[in-house]
């Protein structure tokens, strides 16, 4: 897939993040994220990133990221829904990832944030320039935690880097977000990136950012699917009763503790039938207690499965 061809596919519909299938030994799971990738995909997200934050992206290592990688491709191979694959860290480690994950087929990559130092503008150019020369499908950048990129910054790297052809938001500057916009027009696909985007996705849609990353797809993908439909026709009578029914309940269980945004998903699966083992460390599973909580959450809503 070319890389303006996956910038149009960005434009529109609902993306996800699979969470990743680990064994009760914490070693990937190749037949249970294969299984997943099956179950989600029919339930039409445009796109599905994987190795993505919200697969454990920050606890991979060795060649579990090219198995992952090539197992999302080679199932959705066919089903129309595109795979980008997460890729960060160190600049090398970074680029090593991009190559990696485009010699197994990988439609595009999500450039997730450099590791703990803070940087210059200059400095983050440099970094995402690197990554952007080292391959050829389309790069999107994530802003967020130490990479926070002016509109300056990616006017420069778009004039440079014409496979640079989407920017995730998971900061919610409005000012930095509208400045970003402005500037940069149509030449960006736009996605919303905060922790249960669902949230902010009528503020996004406003701010010309229609298109986010959904986790709860993951555990109750008709639910996020309605809750997409709804707020791109406009339907505030439906996202109004999601929010109140469903997702501010939610986050009052994720936001428990540090780490739960990835953690509750996990859970969420399991509990709907699909589970997909426990969170790596440092992350830490949902007590008994939050697990029961989350449960009867779900059980409320009609058909979130």
């Amino acid at each position: 897939m070319q890389a303006l061809e996956l910038q149009k596919v960005l434009s529109h519909g609902l993306l996800s993040f699979p969470i990743t299938d680990f064994t009760a030994e914490l070693e990937f799971d190749k037949a249970g994220y294969q299984k997943r990738l099956e179950w989600l995909a029919p339930y039409g997200a445009t796109a599905l990133f994987a190795a993505g934050g919200t697969g454990e992206y920050f606890s991979l290592h060795g060649e579990e990221y090219s198995q992952i990688v090539k197992t999302a491709v080679d199932t959705c191979a066919g089903t129309g829904v595109a795979i980008l694959a997460g890729c960060g860290g160190p600049t090398r480690a970074a680029i090593a990832h991009a190559q990696e994950a485009e010699r197994q087929g990988a439609q595009g990559l999500l450039l997730l944030p450099h590791y703990l130092t803070e940087a210059s503008q200059d400095g983050l150019i440099a970094h995402v320039e690197a990554v952007c020369r080292s391959v050829k499908i389309g790069v999107v950048v994530y802003n967020r935690a130490a990479c926070r990129l002016s509109a300056d910054s990616l006017a420069k790297l778009a004039d440079r880097n014409p496979n640079l052809i989407g920017f995730k938001d998971g900061i919610g500057d409005i000012e930095l977000m509208v400045s970003i916009y402005r500037k940069m027009g149509d030449r960006f696909s736009y996605l919303g990136g905060l922790p249960t985007a669902e949230v902010y996705a009528g503020a996004y849609k406003a701010l010309g950012t229609p298109v986010y990353s959904s986790a709860v797809f993951n555990f109750v993908p008709q639910l996020a699917m309605d809750f997409y439909n709804a707020t791109a026709s406009g339907d505030t009578a439906t996202t109004n009763r999601l929010l109140d029914e469903f997702f501010l309940p939610y986050l009052e269980i994720r936001n428990r503790k540090a780490g739960y945004a990835v953690s509750i998903v996990k859970a969420g699966a399991r509990l709907v039938g699909h589970g997909a083992g426990p969170v790596r460390p440092p992350l830490t599973d949902l007590t008994a207690e939050e697990d029961q909580m989350l449960l009867d959450l779900i059980k409320k809503q009609k058909n979130p499965v």
